[in-house]
């Protein structure tokens, strides 16, 4: 029997897209927003951060240093959140409905900039009991550190846990650590998934 649903938070609850950041560097840093990708990539700080290996203000410096950035902090803050868009992708009374009747978690790979503002900017997501964050835990998916982190943070079985999260490879792994994980397409597929599971 399901106790706790999890869900991914970026692209399942809240949509980004990395395009829209991407543009608006391009012009902060004149050089075309095609290059944009390879230059973040080759910066080798995004997931470190990610992991909480780097804190937010070193990164912004490091960052900002690496792709010839003239921007203040706050600045750097708006510009990095842009990537979200302002409607989310599932409805608040599914998560509302769900939190009623089960242990309802986040399990995000995000980091100490963007998880702040997530929780300001989109109400829905104080219906989750707990939040199991890449950062805060020191490890991201698909590493194991972080689904051990996610089951314990449960408390229950894994078979007792549901998941869903928009990338087939975390999914895999959720199933690897004995978690019930299906891969978000979207809000009418995930509503099916959970009805075929007796879960609304």
């Amino acid at each position: 029997m399901i106790k706790t649903i999890l869900f991914d938070l970026g692209n399942v609850i809240v949509p980004f897209d990395v395009g829209l950041a991407y543009a608006r560097m391009a012009e902060l840093c004149a050089c075309k927003s095609e290059e944009i990708a390879a230059r973040v990539r080759a910066t080798g700080l995004v997931r470190p951060f990610e992991k909480g290996e780097i804190a937010a203000e070193p990164f912004f410096r490091q960052f900002s240093a690496a792709l010839d950035l003239n921007l203040s902090y706050p600045e750097f803050c708006d510009w990095w959140n842009s990537v979200f868009l302002p409607e989310p992708l599932v409805p608040e009374t599914l998560l509302e409905e769900l939190a009623a009747r089960y242990r309802l978690l986040s399990l995000s790979n995000t980091n100490a900039i963007h998880f702040p503002m997530l929780q300001q900017s989109y109400p829905l997501l104080r219906h989750f009991h707990d939040n199991v964050l890449s950062y805060e835990v020191g490890a991201a998916k698909p590493e194991p550190e972080i689904y051990q982190a996610a089951i314990q943070r449960a408390g229950c079985l894994p078979e007792e846990c549901f998941f869903t999260d928009d990338l087939l490879i975390n999914v895999e792994a959720a199933r690897r650590h004995g978690i019930d994980a299906v891969q978000f397409q979207s809000a009418a597929q995930l509503e099916q998934e959970l009805r075929t599971r007796t879960l609304l």
